[in-house]
């Protein structure tokens, strides 16, 4: 896979987590405890983290621009 094409798959994955995280009813699932309440957190901090490695991801696929175009 190129780095353009990992960046792509990772945002594909971000929304869709996103999407999960404000889904109305993953949000009564945990406001109704029938699941643990930490699975909100766990959800946040896979979207914090995936947002860093999306980061480092831009970077090179940058570099790579900025070099292709040079």
């Amino acid at each position: 896979m190129e780095p353009i094409e990992i960046l792509e798959e990772f945002n594909s994955c971000y929304a869709k987590i996103q999407a999960i995280a404000q889904d109305e009813n993953w949000l009564l699932l945990i406001a109704d405890k029938k699941i643990d309440p930490e699975a909100a957190t766990h959800v946040g901090d896979t979207l914090h983290y995936l947002g860093e490695v999306m980061g480092c991801v831009e970077e090179i696929v940058e570099i790579k621009f900025n070099q292709q175009a040079e």
